[in-house]
């Protein structure tokens, strides 16, 4: 006896048993989201605007906000860097999820990795750009009077994403060619 069920089942079945995309990293990157926010909304609870609060002798929680990109880039601009960044945010989010859509979770995972945290950190950001008109920082590092530029969790996320990208690559590189059965003269 057949139902109308057992052609979805079916399909269902062929597609769980097939490789994972990469698209299941997703979860990292909502959870990078979430943490990011979380830890914002608590800066911004406690902590004072640019009243260092030290935590270790080479690091200081600080609540500052930021109207530019990394490292303050463009802040002194009159506001239109806000619809700048929120629009690269926007293409680079769409291109990485239909990247990692073509991806197997599992043999490129170090790539996923790498491109659920950039992926992460960029919309953390653009949450703040989009709901505030700046980014929350709050984390100062420093070494011998030297400071740092504030950052935030979707900050540390999009560079630790990026070293992971380097490592990829690297590690690619050093992979030998497939053989392609001619040999070279």
């Amino acid at each position: 006896m057949s139902t109308s069920n057992e052609p979805a089942a079916g399909r269902a079945a062929a597609a769980s048993s097939g490789p994972l995309s990469g698209r299941v990293w997703l979860a990292l990157s909502l959870a990078v989201i979430a943490l990011d926010q979380w830890t914002k909304a608590w800066a911004v609870r406690h902590l004072s605007f640019h009243i260092a609060r030290p935590v270790l002798p080479v690091l200081d929680l600080t609540l500052a906000y930021n109207t530019g990109a990394a490292f303050s880039f463009l802040a002194d601009q009159s506001g239109w860097q806000r619809w700048l960044l929120t629009a690269l945010a926007l293409v680079v989010a769409v291109l990485i999820v239909g990247y990692l859509g073509r991806l197997h979770a599992r043999r490129q995972g170090l790539l996923c990795a790498a491109l659920a945290l950039i992926l992460g950190g960029a919309l953390g950001n653009l949450i703040d750009r989009l709901r505030l008109g700046y980014v929350v920082d709050f984390i100062s590092a420093h070494w011998r009077g030297h400071y740092f530029p504030a950052f935030n969790v979707a900050d540390s996320s999009i560079t630790i994403g990026a070293a992971l990208l380097l490592v990829d690559l690297l590690r690619e590189s050093r992979r030998p060619a497939p053989h392609s059965g001619q040999e070279e003269n």
